[in-house]
């Protein structure tokens, strides 16, 4: 516990749980998940952009009083944004700009790191508590580090506040993880059918070993390969979205956990390697 305390030091920021308090655990979640389309007004400065549904994936210090805010918007993708002002005492950004937390933001300019107007609180969500904190930390980094800015995913971003509800309504975390593990490399474009082998087209059997080429697809496993070995019947499962099966659940996760690597050049992700000490995610 020694390790997790110190780890969470880095890694958790406290849960806003006052306001969730007082929402509806089941309160409708509809304004993130509808389309939201930019409303532009030729009187307003640098295409300024109202009403974004959108989440706080990380920030960091800027000068003295601001920060600079990573956000998932659903129409634009993720963009970073200028905070002024935001670490004053009595800033109206100050309480607001917390991870998890669906807001409704507002901002301008063109360049690659925009300016943050407004940040309202849109509740119905439960906060995330213990390893669902964790586990929704390791989203964060996750579309951080795979997703490119101003590119925008708003199937994605259903996903997550798909996912970020079933974390805080306690449903496995190995099934919810897998899942959107998969959603995000079929969104960037990186995700190979599993059902059939390349490059022959062949289609995958249950009850045959394959390894995944990450840039390839699935093949017939050999005595001589190094890469995960799994089952057929784990491929089509993962490509139907079934995680039930005790041993899709096994081999996905380590099958997972390999195709990410691949994507991320072997950076290393901190609250994967949390969450491996915790409980082998």
């Amino acid at each position: 516990m020694d390790k997790l305390d110190t780890s969470l030091a880095v890694v958790a920021a406290p849960a806003v749980a006052d306001k969730a308090a007082g929402q509806d655990a089941d309160a409708p979640i509809q304004s993130l998940l509808a389309p939201a389309p930019p409303r532009r007004s030729r009187a307003l400065p640098r295409d300024r952009i109202n009403g974004q549904p959108g989440f706080v994936l990380h920030s960091y210090p800027y000068k003295e009083t601001s920060l600079i805010v990573d956000l998932f918007t659903r129409d634009f993708g993720r963009i970073g944004v200028v905070a002024k002002g935001a670490k004053r005492p009595h800033s109206a950004l100050r309480g607001v700009l917390q991870t998890f937390q669906p807001l409704s933001l507002s901002f301008s300019g063109r360049n690659e790191l925009r300016t943050l107007i407004d940040a309202e609180w849109v509740g119905g969500m439960l906060p995330l508590e213990r390893t669902a904190l964790l586990c929704g930390f390791y989203l964060n980094e996750l579309l951080v580090k795979l997703l490119a800015r101003d590119d925008p995913h708003p199937a994605l971003f259903d996903q997550y506040v798909d996912t970020l509800n079933q974390l805080a309504h306690n449903e496995p975390a190995q099934i919810v993880l897998r899942k959107f593990e998969r959603a995000l490399l079929k969104e960037t474009g990186v995700a190979a059918d599993l059902s059939r082998c390349a490059p022959s087209g062949e289609t995958v059997a249950a009850g045959v070993d394959y390894v995944v080429d990450p840039e390839r697809g699935p093949r017939r496993a050999q005595v001589s390969d190094v890469w995960p070995v799994v089952d057929g019947g784990t491929l089509l499962d993962m490509q139907a979205g079934r995680y039930d099966d005790a041993r899709t659940q096994a081999e996905a996760k380590l099958l997972m956990r390999f195709l990410l690597a691949h994507q991320l050049g072997g950076a290393a992700l901190n609250t994967r390697q949390i969450l491996i000490d915790l409980m082998q995610l």
